[in-house]
């Protein structure tokens, strides 16, 4: 197994590894050593079948289903994140981390790339412990036990489901879900923090009123997805992104209409953020 960093704030690639084989104990060591080392990993030409990407995800971590979107056919923990050909939103096309919105937000999530446009649609990642990292002391201290307010419902990323929703939505699903975290977490296995907000579900402070947390939170978003934060990704086909949703954020870029993008995508449990 050989890792090349691709920037110089987060992100690696890996090679030396075929995920058609079941990784063994070490292997699976190494990788998730890997991915918190670089908060996000890719792995390319991984030409798999459904069930070796759930064999990878489970040495990895335990699958969940994802609240809103139904699984594949016999893989509910596997889920087509699409856009097609017609449609002009993307699949959660905004800075975010997954699902900050439910009690125990996921450890992680990977992609797996189906189809891809062909130019197009690259995906960019932000490192939240630089973006804590690199604020004055005087912004730690104010942001120290403040704990955030995620929504599933804000406008902006609701649109970006919509899509999906209507082609594979679980009727199931509840309306909103929300979920207060901290603002500043504490990763469980680094021990470092990170900034835990984001514009896509971040809606408020606890204990402050819409117009003041308005002014601070307009400020953090703004500040952790600043360009020396972030990496790209550009996609090839069956390629893997595994990234560590506790320390870091993720954009898929809409620029490429027209055209067919196709991804299956695992969520990793995670637990209470402290």
């Amino acid at each position: 197994m050989e890792t090349r960093k691709i920037a110089g704030a987060l992100g690696a690639e890996i090679s030396g590894i075929d995920l058609r084989q079941k990784l063994d104990a070490s292997q699976a060591r190494a990788v998730r050593q890997a991915l918190l080392e670089h908060q996000v990993i890719f792995l390319r030409d991984q030409d798999l079948t459904k069930q070796q990407f759930l064999d990878f995800a489970n040495a990895m971590g335990t699958p969940i289903e994802y609240p809103f979107v139904n699984g594949l056919e016999g893989f509910p923990q596997i889920i087509e994140v699409k856009k097609l050909e017609n449609e002009r939103s993307n699949f959660g096309g905004i800075w975010h981390s997954d699902t900050t919105y439910l009690e125990e937000p996921p450890m992680g999530s990977m992609l797996l790339s189906r189809e891809i446009p062909p130019y197009g649609g690259d995906t960019l990642f932000a490192n939240q412990y630089l973006a804590y990292e690199t604020l004055s002391d005087t912004m730690k201290r104010l942001l120290d036990g403040l704990q955030g307010i995620s929504t599933s419902a804000k406008a902006d990323v609701s649109r970006t489901r919509e899509d999906r929703i209507k082609s594979d939505g679980k009727k199931e699903a509840p309306q909103n879900y929300i979920a207060e975290h901290p603002i500043v977490r504490t990763h469980p296995e680094t021990g470092r923090k990170s900034l835990y907000v984001n514009v896509a579900h971040t809606a408020g402070i606890k204990g402050m009123s819409d117009q003041e947390s308005a002014s601070l939170l307009s400020f953090l978003f703004e500040h952790q997805v600043k360009p020396e934060f972030t990496c790209r990704f550009v996609w090839s086909p069956n390629a893997i992104a595994f990234w560590d949703n506790r320390c870091t954020m993720h954009n898929p870029i809409n620029d490429y209409h027209g055209f067919r993008r196709v991804m299956h995508r695992i969520t990793l449990k995670g637990d209470r953020p402290s």
